[in-house]
């Protein structure tokens, strides 16, 4: 594509953010439906959010995904928040509407979107355990609980009682503190830590793989790598391995939709990302 004076400008903050796959899922997206768009990575240091959206929107930036240190940062710099935005306090995709800039977080209905669209599965009914009480697993719990998802059971597993509390009560009535136990019953199962993240922690595993069985669902968050060694104990034990990567292209692609308006490329976007990461375990692409 020419980048000119006419083409809008959408980007990611974050730091750091060289690792991002969101340019090249973004510009995808723009490319398959032949939009005047250009999506770039702004490293934006700790501290700095504020004045970088009220920056942006200077700039006539026309929206901005946000990940990590900067997801509660920004908020200051918004006009409104959505309800589900304000009840995570966090954001990770701005918008306009008028002259307002608008905050949103995406992260667990793009979860709930790739379960259902790309697994097959449904988690109306299930029961449920999140590893985890930071930003990510606060926003899966909060999808899970809501009517749309319609989970059974959230529980809620961290080494804090009182952020497992917290974390929990996003969920309403159908969350709960939970135990490690817990595997043995669950439905579906998410590891919402950085546990298994290259550069971050150890290549240990959340949970003991040996209450791991057939049947489960078994979902992973972290997207570098893509392969972790949690997929590996599911798929040894016969459960549902899946990876990180449905959760990043969905919450893309809600996030693209509020920028442009547009129905979001779908296929464009997943080939894009695996191009980013290789391919399957199962070899394809």
């Amino acid at each position: 594509m020419t980048v000119s004076a006419a083409t809008s400008v959408a980007g990611v903050i974050g730091d750091p953010i060289r690792h991002s796959l969101s340019p090249a899922i973004h510009n995808a997206a723009f490319a398959a439906l032949g939009l005047d768009w250009v999506f770039v990575a702004f490293e934006v240091a700790d501290g700095n959010a504020e004045a970088a959206v009220r920056g942006a929107a200077a700039l006539s930036v026309r929206g901005l995904s946000v990940t990590m240190p900067h997801k509660a940062a920004v908020i200051p710099a918004l006009d409104r928040l959505t309800a589900t935005a304000r009840a995570l306090g966090a954001v990770n995709a701005i918008y306009r509407v008028g002259g307002d800039l608008v905050g949103d977080s995406t992260d667990g209905i793009g979860l709930v979107d790739a379960l259902r669209h790309d697994e097959g599965v449904d988690p109306r009914g299930a029961r449920c355990v999140v590893f985890g009480a930071g930003g990510a697993a606060r926003s899966v719990v909060h999808a899970l609980g809501q009517a749309g998802a319609g989970a059974a059971e959230v529980a809620v597993v961290n080494r804090t009682t009182a952020r497992a509390a917290a974390a929990a009560a996003l969920a309403g009535d159908v969350g709960r503190v939970g135990a490690a136990g817990d595997i043995r019953t669950a439905d579906i199962i998410i590891n919402a830590t950085p546990v298994g993240m290259a550069g971050v922690a150890d290549g240990g595993l959340v949970l003991d793989p040996g209450l791991l069985r057939s049947g489960q669902v078994v979902v992973e968050l972290i997207v570098h790598p893509v392969e972790t060694p949690l997929l590996d104990a599911a798929r040894a034990a016969g459960a549902h391995a899946v990876q990180g990567l449905g959760m990043l292209v969905h919450q893309a692609a809600h996030a693209f939709q509020l920028w442009t308006g547009q129905e979001p490329p779908l296929e464009a976007m997943w080939v894009a990302a695996r191009g980013r990461v290789g391919p399957h375990p199962d070899g394809s692409d």
